[in-house]
């Protein structure tokens, strides 16, 4: 089984649609590996999925590197990115190569991503320089949500050239997340590598999802999420049915039993 790298995800421009999803652990790493997804983020998201938290801006760097390592373990084709998160990288360069390194050493990512337009390019190009591939961020930006006012619809037309300035630093590839379907068109066309969208519309490069949004786990409810499987009423009825063999003596069974 070829591994999927970078180049093989920036080649894809215009050819072929890119697959992402989302994985915290080890076992949905597994799953989404053997499923055929192209890029497998694990992301700061892992704060609310995971943690419970009402938004990303939780989680720690130690807990992220926790998340990959585990993600790492279990995948064999797809590419593995490491989510940057807030607090991570914003004090100074120096900081974000730091943590971008650790990702790579401890966590076993193959690159990360990093949340920002034009503050952020001079990490990027210092991360690049470093032979760190870094994936771009743009749009709705989780870390941010208390400066939006929450999780909003970004119309923005600078995006265009902050796209093509985070090109320019080195990004193979960038999300645009929430972002009207007619700018996401305007910068997947106006850069040379592939765009992701969440919330974006059809016309980029790639898509991206929370894995526990399309197999209806997480309880939540967006209109750019497609859920493929009811899996929170599945596994309540596999727990139901558990508990009630248990309590009417059904399980174990003799053959269930060693003796």
């Amino acid at each position: 089984m070829k591994r999927i790298t970078v180049p093989d995800i920036v080649a894809r421009k215009g050819k072929e649609k890119i697959t992402s999803l989302t994985a915290y652990d080890y076992i949905t790493a597994r799953i989404l590996d053997e499923g055929g997804v192209d890029i497998i983020l694990v992301g700061d998201s892992a704060s609310m999925v995971m943690q419970g938290n009402e938004s990303t801006i939780p989680i720690t760097m130690d807990e992220m590197i926790y998340h990959t390592r585990m993600v790492s373990r279990a995948v064999r084709r797809a590419l593995v990115v490491g989510d940057m998160p807030f607090g991570s990288y914003q004090e100074s360069i120096s900081e974000g190569v730091r943590n971008a390194i650790r990702f790579m050493k401890e966590g076993g990512a193959h690159a990360v991503k990093v949340e920002g337009g034009m503050e952020v390019v001079d990490l990027v190009e210092r991360l690049t320089s470093f032979g760190i591939p870094v994936m771009g961020h743009i749009g709705l930006m989780p870390q941010r949500v208390h400066q939006l006012g929450g999780y909003k619809l970004v119309r923005d037309e600078g995006m265009v050239e902050v796209a093509k300035a985070l090109e320019e630093a080195g990004v193979f590839a960038i999300v645009l997340e929430k972002v009207p379907v007619d700018i996401a068109r305007r910068i997947t066309e106006s850069v040379s590598i592939p765009t992701i969208g969440i919330g974006a519309g059809p016309h980029v490069d790639g898509q991206v999802l929370v894995f526990h949004d399309i197999v209806g786990l997480s309880g939540m409810k967006l209109k750019f999420v497609r859920q493929y499987v009811d899996g929170y009423a599945i596994f309540l009825d596999a727990v139901r049915r558990f508990v009630e063999d248990v309590k009417e003596g059904l399980f174990p069974s003799e053959e269930e039993s060693y003796g």
